[in-house]
């Protein structure tokens, strides 16, 4: 992590850059360790300017605009899947829905996103639930 921020303060590189590096330090410290209070106070970024700050939120939107592209491709193959198997299910005369597979699956989304991930597995599952 000081070699991070030795190298953006020594080296010679405009704001932008300083922060987009900040930025990217930032991000790597956070997929090492995971979001921690410790490594994001240990990656937080050199004030900026008002122009490279837009910059930063620019790129940044940018690049959330992209997952939720990923997310949302995502969800609808989901939704695919899901309305296969519950034809198999149904085929074959099973019920449409497994609760047994819906607690797993918000057990895996509470585990990995705390309380919120279980209000996010619940409309995932009503999603994928399709019409009846």
């Amino acid at each position: 992590m000081d070699a991070v921020t030795t190298d953006v303060t020594t080296s010679p590189t405009t704001s932008t850059e300083a922060a987009a590096t900040s930025t990217e330090a930032a991000a790597t410290a956070t997929d090492a360790v995971g979001p921690t209070a410790g490594a994001v106070a240990a990656a937080a970024p050199a004030p900026l300017s008002k122009e490279a700050a837009e910059a930063v939120i620019a790129e940044a939107r940018g690049r959330i605009d992209a997952l939720d592209a990923e997310i949302l491709e995502a969800m609808c193959r989901r939704i695919a899947v899901s309305a296969e198997v519950q034809a198999a299910r149904i085929a074959v005369g099973g019920p449409r829905l497994s609760l047994t597979r819906e607690m797993e699956i918000l057990d895996r989304y509470r585990a990995q996103l705390g309380g919120p991930g279980t209000e996010i597995a619940m409309l995932l599952l009503e999603l994928c639930r399709g019409r009846v």
